[in-house]
């Protein structure tokens, strides 16, 4: 529940702190002393979007804390978001004046998404100007879904719906597109057909590129090895002789001076390496011979590759890498192609839309019978005797919200037939019905915290003396705060905070304090008679305060 808010520089609020206690509180004033500006402030604590034009004139910043106790249902989602689950769960907003906006949970900095996603589920705002939105059946659908608790139903249903319509347009698209899918499986496959005829394998071109530049230059290779072997073999005044003549007069020298062991090693190493060079000379000679035949093949295997690429537009050594490229477009062609299994996947996709839509419809079937009756009855109390209420879910064909459309209809008196609710009530009518729907609403709501803000309007008389006891009632289950301004409903709190606008120097602000019993006398007097309070009045006053 709601234990703290603080509220600094706030439209006509300078500073004020609030304590709250459970059960139902009150908030009373003149109009315009700023009752609604705590439900707007709570709001920002909460996340709701705002700008610079809450700030009071000439501050630089506006600073709201709200401070809760949290229910142990949000201990799970404190722990997952790295929270302190400590006694008190502080949520602030602050605004300066160049429209910076910062949002903390118990002092860490988070995003207004997270703090909004928390304070869904600490506060309900009924808003005053709720009965309104009450007239777009959009609304009442989401009021009856949100009765019912099928909002992750009705989000499973909104995915399915997605994608089923995403595969019905895959599907569509390729059956319109059935003949450009074609052409273009038929060019990839005759271009793969060529690419497959020449059968080039990767590193093919840079092989046999090396082939033809040794096959064609093989009888330069041949003299050139020749007279290599020559220029190092054993003849006089090969290299190799000239080695092992210097040898063995350095070997025989070893014998008076060691300091020689170096250069004969230097020698021998010589002549090892040019032994093994003849022995290499010799092989690759015995390989090496003149071959047309091969060279004339390696020409006309280069000039295919070369022909093939240049009718391509590619490198040569690309050809591979575009063979794979469009072996893996042909098979997405084709798999784009195969109007059964993207039928077959739509079929799938709707059979799964239309599950969930039915369990939607059958659990939208449910509450409506309980929301027609508890409503009906709730009529009977509210200066509508013999009304009646009625959801009514009329067909009409799959979409995003199910497979019906929700509307309410209602007959203020007895002997009439229900018609839409936009159509019949009348303002006060509506504004009646749309506080018995909230109240019934709140009953199954988890939140702890419930704020009507003059949600009563359009209201009075001994109406207003059951809107009073509606509240009280709901206030033995949650906190409940409300802004109001019919005394029946004032008396009703069981505290009780009066908002006044006071004006000092060329500056308005806006006071909020709690009355005490006598206070409390006076306040009511006032609503009931104006800003003259008479004996009578506060007579009346006492009377109300003390009706149970």
């Amino acid at each position: 529940m709601l234990r703290t808010l603080h509220i600094r520089d706030f439209v006509i609020v300078d500073q004020s702190e609030i304590q709250f206690e459970s059960g139902f509180t009150v908030f009373s004033g003149e109009t315009g002393a700023g009752k609604s500006i705590l439900i707007d402030a709570l709001s920002l604590a909460l996340g709701a979007r705002s700008d610079i034009n809450v700030l009071r004139e000439g501050a630089t910043r506006t600073d709201i804390s709200a401070v809760f106790d949290p229910p142990d249902s949000l201990h799970a989602w404190l722990r997952e978001h790295e929270f302190d689950t400590d006694d008190a769960l502080v949520l602030r907003r602050v605004l300066d004046n160049q429209g910076r906006s910062r949002a903390f949970i118990n002092g860490l900095p988070v995003t207004l998404g997270q703090l909004r996603q928390l304070g869904e589920q600490l506060v309900d705002i009924h808003g005053q100007h709720a009965h309104q939105s009450l007239l777009k059946t959009s609304s009442q659908r989401d009021l009856l879904d949100a009765q019912g608790g099928h909002l992750p139903l009705l989000r499973l249903v909104q995915q399915a719906w997605q994608q089923w319509q995403q595969a019905q347009k895959t599907l569509t698209a390729a059956q319109q597109n059935a003949a450009a899918l074609q052409e273009e499986r038929e060019r990839l496959e005759w271009q793969l057909s060529e690419l497959e005829r020449l059968a080039l394998k990767e590193g093919e071109w840079e092989s046999i590129t090396n082939d033809h530049n040794r096959l064609a230059h093989a009888q330069a290779l041949l003299d050139g090895a020749t007279q290599a072997l020559a220029a190092l073999g054993e003849d006089d005044g090969s290299a190799q002789h000239a080695l092992n003549a210097a040898s063995t007069p350095i070997r025989q020298l070893l014998r008076h001076d060691k300091h020689l062991q170096g250069v004969y090693d230097s020698i021998e190493s010589a002549r090892i390496a040019s032994a093994e060079a003849i022995s290499d000379l010799n092989s690759y000679l015995d390989k090496l011979e003149l071959d047309p035949a091969s060279l004339a093949h390696a020409e006309q295997r280069l000039s295919a590759i070369f022909e093939m690429a240049r009718k391509l537009k590619v490198e040569p050594e690309e050809l591979p890498a575009l063979q794979l490229s469009w072996q893996a477009q042909l098979a997405d062609s084709r798999n784009a192609g195969d109007i059964e299994a993207l039928e077959k996947q739509a079929a799938e996709a709707r059979d799964n839309y239309a599950s969930l839509a039915a369990r939607l419809s059958t659990a939208r079937q449910a509450v409506s019978k309980t929301l027609t009756k508890h409503v009906t009855d709730a009529m009977q109390t509210l200066a509508m005797k013999g009304g009646v209420f009625e959801v009514r879910l009329a067909s009409s064909g799959p979409s995003p919200h199910g497979n019906e459309s929700v509307e309410f209809l209602v007959a203020g008196h007895a002997g009439t037939r229900p018609k839409p609710l936009a159509k019949v009530a009348s303002g006060g009518e509506l504004a009646r019905i749309s506080l018995a729907l909230s109240v019934i609403a709140s009953q199954a709501a988890r939140v702890p915290t419930l704020i009507f803000d003059e949600v009563d309007t359009g209201v009075g008389g001994a109406v207003a003396d059951v809107v009073g006891r509606l509240l009280r009632e709901l206030g033995e289950r949650h906190q409940v705060l409300c802004v109001t301004h019919l005394p029946q409903v004032a008396a009703r709190g069981m505290h009780h905070y009066e908002v006044k606008k006071s004006t000092a120097g060329s500056s308005t602000v806006s006071l909020i304090q709690a009355l005490d019993e006598p206070g409390r006398v006076n306040e009511v007097a006032r609503m009931l008679g104006g800003l003259k309070i008479t004996e009578t009045t506060r007579k009346h006053a006492k009377e109300m305060l003390l009706a149970e």
